[in-house]
This record gives C-alpha cells, sequence and structure tokens, in this order.
C-alpha cells in the first residue's frame, strides 16, 4: 500500500492501553470490524509503575499476532511509546515482530524532543525492507499559548517535513490543550464550543494540512445505558472535524469506531461533483450546476475533489 493511501485508512484509530486482556483475541476474532487501527498506548494510559508489565504484555501479544494473523487483513497497528529513547528500545526488542507494526505514535512532540525523534527514525528505517512510519501529537504548551504558538508550529513543522516521507498524521491533543486552560466540555457540547481550544486546532490545520492529513482529538464520551445523547455530540463534532478538514479520528472505545466511520461516509452528492470536477468535460466554461443545485468550479475545487475521492475509497459513499 502506498503512504498516501495509508495516511487515509489510519481513519478511525482505536486507542487501548498495552495492559488491555486478550487483544490477540479480538483482533483474532474480527471485533474490530468499523476500527481502521489501533494504537497500543505505553504512555498516559498506563501508570510509571507498571510500564514493564505493560511492555512485557505488549510484546507477548505482537508475537503472538504476528504468528496467528494475516496483515493484510487486520487493522494498521501502531505504539504509542513515551519519548525518543523509549521508541528506540521497545523497537530493538520487537525485533522480527516489527514487521507487525505500521508505525509509532510521537506524543508531546515539539522542538525539545525533536531532534531525537527524527534521529530515532532514521535508524529505524535505515535499512528497513517497509517504512516504519510515524505519527507526532502536537499537544504542547508552546503550540497551546498564543504568544509562542505560531513560532513553534512553524517550526515543528520544519523538523517534522525532514522526515515527511516516514509521517502517515499529524495528530491533535484536544485533552491535553484543554488541561492547560483548565476547560473540559460537558456532554451537549462538541470541543469547537472550547473557543480557546477551537483556535489551536484550526491554527494547526493552517500549518499542516496543505502538507500532511491532520486527524482530529478524541471526544471524550462513548456509550451509555440510558441515553444516546453520546452519540449524537459525536456525531456532530465528528462533522465539524470534516467539514474543517480533519480527516479520522481518535477513539477511545470500541462502540465510538462505528459512529466516527459512518460520518466518515461520502455523501452521494459530494461523490458526484467531485467526479464532475476531476473528469471535466466543458472545453469553454469553468463551472457547472453540480449535485443538489450546488456550483462546481474546476480551477478552484480541484483539492477538495481528490480528497473526497479518496475518503471515499477508505470509508464508502453514504
Amino acid at each position: 500500500m502506498t503512504k498516501e493511501y495509508l495516511e487515509y485508512r489510519v481513519g478511525v484509530l482505536l486507542y487501548m492501553p498495552a495492559l488491555h486482556p486478550n487483544i490477540v483475541g479480538k483482533i483474532g476474532d474480527g471485533q474490530f470490524r468499523n476500527v481502521n487501527s489501533i494504537a497500543f498506548c505505553l504512555e498516559d494510559s498506563i501508570q510509571d509503575t507498571s510500564l514493564d508489565k505493560a511492555e512485557c504484555t505488549l510484546l507477548y501479544s505482537l508475537h503472538s499476532l504476528n504468528q496467528t494473523t494475516d496483515k493484510q487483513d487486520a487493522p494498521l497497528l501502531f505504539v504509542r511509546i513515551r519519548d525518543p529513547l523509549h521508541m528506540k528500545q521497545f523497537h530493538a526488542a520487537l525485533g522480527k515482530d516489527s514487521s507487525l507494526l505500521t508505525g509509532y505514535i510521537l506524543p508531546k512532540f515539539d522542538m525539545d524532543n525533536a531532534d531525537d525523534y527524527i534521529r530515532v527514525v532514521h535508524e529505524m528505517n535505515a535499512g528497513a525492507t517497509e517504512p516504519v512510519f510515524v505519527m507526532p501529537i502536537l499537544e504542547t504548551e508552546r503550540i497551546a499559548c498564543i504568544e509562542t504558538r505560531r513560532d513553534a508550529l512553524g517550526t515543528i513543522k520544519r523538523h517534522i517535513d525532514s522526515i515527511g516521507e516516514y509521517v502517515l498524521n499529524i495528530r491533535c491533543g484536544g485533552n491535553d490543550f484543554c488541561n492547560i486552560f483548565g476547560v473540559r466540555r460537558a456532554h451537549s457540547q462538541t470541543i469547537y464550543e472550547i473557543g480557546i481550544i477551537q483556535d489551536i486546532l484550526i491554527d494547526i490545520l493552517n500549518y499542516f494540512s496543505r502538507s500532511y492529513v491532520v486527524s482530529a482529538p478524541v471526544c471524550e464520551f462513548f456509550e451509555a445505558d440510558t441515553s444516546d445523547a453520546w452519540k449524537e455530540i459525536l456525531q456532530k463534532e465528528t462533522r465539524l472535524d470534516k467539514l474543517n478538514g480533519f480527516i479520522g479520528k481518535t477513539a477511545i472505545h470500541p462502540s465510538q469506531a462505528p459512529v466516527i466511520a459512518e460520518c466518515m461516509k461520502v455523501s452521494k452528492s459530494d461523490y458526484t461533483d467531485a467526479l464532475q470536477v476531476l473528469h471535466w468535460e466543458n472545453q469553454e466554461l469553468g463551472v457547472s450546476r453540480g449535485a443538489d443545485g450546488r456550483m462546481n468550479e474546476v480551477k478552484v475545487h480541484k483539492a477538495w475533489a481528490r480528497r473526497t475521492l479518496r475518503l471515499a475509497e477508505v470509508y464508502g459513499v453514504e
């Protein structure tokens, strides 16, 4: 699979602690059918005192998966490590089982650790038969605070560009940003209703979305016994993610995955319009009536059309 396809296929990324029981059985049984990719977390979801146990558990799980699972049929697999040295050590410990992984998630990526992360990425890929991809997470205070944000984002992008061939997604730590300002959305609110957080997310899109796929932050709400309100707010937030230019979203519970996947489908009218733009037939006019009475303009809608058809390829059409 090409990088251009994989970066869209990351899609619905389910986070789970590396200590999660019966990972092998659940993946083997196809219990994550709506999940495009899985992140085994060794960072925030694991207490420091349990890190050794979590690593041993994950190494055993990945070895078992490598013996029993066809990589082509499984979700893309990532490990969220703690820092550059941790990534280097864990990758070495995996040995031949590293072939099962699509790559690593790099938390708290900023100027303090960028050079170290970049060095390890190059080391892992030196002589590798398949690329070891990475997904940096932008979630630090330098990015959050307006007085340092633009310089930080510009510098971080230059660092990321130096390993751009190995970067599948840029990810956003929405909860980390909320923590910096001591804010949190309620059950009826999307993250876009917290203005100070929305500003950060839009700036990240502005810097990165022209060059990379940028994935939307997690929504905290998942299945409840008595109400579907969680589902409605997740649907609303995912549609706003998509409207603003995010592609894919982190899920923290399997119940979120089918909701996100459904929202990521391309509408029939968008699909029809994208096909018209990319297969333009009128040799005189650059504008034409599209689906649902919307105007298509061939010179300005090509980037949108290409993105729409890639989304349709991965998620399908409504």
